[in-house]
C-alpha cells in the first residue's frame, strides 16, 4: 500500500494500483487517487478500495451459483429465516443453467435466455408456469448477487408482466359462523377480527397479553424447512403493534389452557398449541363440511381489511390496526392517532364482529 503524501495545499493523498489498460499500443497503469485534509481518513479510503479491488479479482473466477451462495451466506444474519430458505430453493431448482457459468463469461443475453426458459416452465405444484411474482422473485435473487460480486454487469432483464387476480372473498358472517366453537376459533378470530397473520397468531405468547385487555404482537413463529423457527421481530416495522381486545376474544383468550396453565404456573407459553399445518388442515375441513369455497387463512386478512373498507375506516386506522405500510406519508412520524379517537375505531369493528357472534332476536 502506497503511502499517504502531503500536498502544498496541506491535504493528504494516496494513488491506489487500480488496474492496466491498452493506448496508443502501450499497457498504461491507471490509479485511483483518495485525497482528504484528514490522513487517516485518506488510509481509510485507499485501504478499502485496495480491500475491494482485491475481492473483485477474487471472485471474477467464480460461478454464478458459488456468487448466489457467497450472498446468502453474508446475509443470513440479517435477511428473515424463510427469505433465505426462499434463496435456497430458488439456487436448487431454477435459473441452473446459470449457476455453472463464471461471472467474466456472463452477460445480458445469456441471463436473458435462462429467465425466458424459467417463465416457461410448468410448476409441479400448480400444474401451472411459473407466475410472474415467482419469476421476479428468482431474477431478484441473480440480480442482488450479482450486484454484490460483480457491479460491472449492469442488468436490464425483461420479466413478465404481472396479472392483476380478482380474489373472490366467502361473506364473513359465514366463515366466522363456521369457526365458532371449533379447535380453530380463537386462531381464526384473531386473524379475521384484528388482522393477524399465521405467524402473528403462532407467535403470541400468554406474556403478550396484559391484565387490562391489551395484546402486544412482536414475536413470531415461522417455518423454516418444516420446522417452526421463533423470531422475536416482525416482518415489518410497522406490524409490532399494540391492539386492544374485545371483550368476546379476551374471555375466549382467557378459557385456553394454555393461558390458564400459564397464569398458574408463572412459566410463560404460546397461546397457540396447534402448528400451523394443523391450523390450516382443520380449517380447511371446516369449509368443506360447511359448503365454504376455498380460502387460504391469510384471506383472512383480506376480510378483515374489506370490513374496515365497508365500515369506512380511514386509511391511517386501517393501516395501524392491521400494521401495513405505503409508500405514502402515512407510514412517516409526521401523522398521529389519537386514543379517543382510536377507540372509537376499535369499537366500531367490535360492534360489527359483536353482532355476528351474538346477534339479537331481531337479528336473528
Amino acid at each position: 500500500m502506497a503511502k499517504a503524501k502531503k500536498l502544498k495545499s496541506g491535504s493528504w493523498r494516496i494513488l491506489v494500483y487500480s488496474h492496466t489498460e491498452p493506448v496508443d499500443g502501450k499497457q498504461i497503469r491507471r490509479y485511483e487517487s483518495f485525497t482528504s485534509e484528514d490522513k487517516k481518513e485518506v488510509e481509510y479510503l485507499a485501504a478499502q478500495f485496495a480491500k475491494d479491488k482485491k475481492r473483485r479479482s477474487r471472485v471474477q473466477n467464480w460461478t454464478v451459483g458459488e456468487a448466489i451462495d457467497g450472498y446468502m451466506a453474508s446475509k443470513d444474519g440479517i435477511l428473515s429465516p424463510t427469505t433465505i430458505e426462499g434463496y435456497k430453493k430458488i439456487r436448487k431448482n431454477n435459473i441452473q443453467t446459470l449457476m455453472p457459468i463464471n461471472l467474466r463469461d456472463l452477460n445480458k443475453e445469456i441471463i436473458q435466455k435462462a429467465i425466458n426458459q424459467e417463465a416457461k416452465k410448468i410448476s409441479t405444484r400448480t400444474g401451472k408456469p411459473l407466475s410472474a411474482k415467482s419469476i421476479a422473485n428468482i431474477h431478484g435473487l441473480l440480480s442482488a448477487a450479482l450486484d454484490f460480486y460483480y457491479p460491472d454487469l449492469i442488468l436490464k432483464t425483461a420479466l413478465p408482466a404481472k396479472e392483476k387476480k380478482i380474489v373472490e372473498l366467502p361473506a364473513v358472517e359465514d366463515v366466522i359462523n363456521a369457526v365458532i366453537r371449533t379447535e380453530i376459533e380463537l386462531p381464526c378470530l384473531l386473524a379475521i377480527w384484528m388482522s393477524y397473520s399465521m405467524s402473528e397468531v403462532r407467535g403470541i405468547k400468554v406474556s403478550a397479553i396484559d391484565e387490562s385487555g391489551y395484546i402486544s404482537i412482536k414475536d413470531v413463529i415461522v417455518d423454516v424447512d418444516g420446522k417452526p423457527v421463533s423470531k422475536s421481530k416482525t416482518k415489518a416495522f410497522a406490524r409490532t403493534r399494540k391492539s386492544k381486545l374485545p371483550e368476546y376474544l379476551f374471555n375466549l383468550i382467557k378459557s385456553q389452557e394454555t393461558y390458564k396453565r400459564a397464569k398458574e404456573t408463572g412459566i410463560d407459553e404460546y397461546l397457540i398449541a396447534l402448528s400451523g399445518k394443523g391450523i390450516y388442515n382443520r380449517f380447511l375441513t371446516i369449509q368443506k363440511a360447511n359448503g365454504l369455497p376455498h380460502t387460504r387463512f391469510h384471506d383472512l386478512r383480506h376480510m378483515n381489511a374489506s370490513v374496515m373498507l365497508q365500515l369506512n375506516i380511514p386509511d391511517k386506522y386501517a393501516m395501524e390496526r392491521g400494521g401495513w405500510i405505503t409508500s405514502h406519508t402515512l407510514k412517516k412520524v409526521y401523522q398521529h392517532t389519537f386514543s379517543d379517537e382510536r377507540k372509537v375505531i376499535d369499537d366500531r369493528i367490535d360492534s360489527y364482529f359483536e353482532k355476528i357472534i351474538n346477534p339479537t332476536e331481531e337479528e336473528s
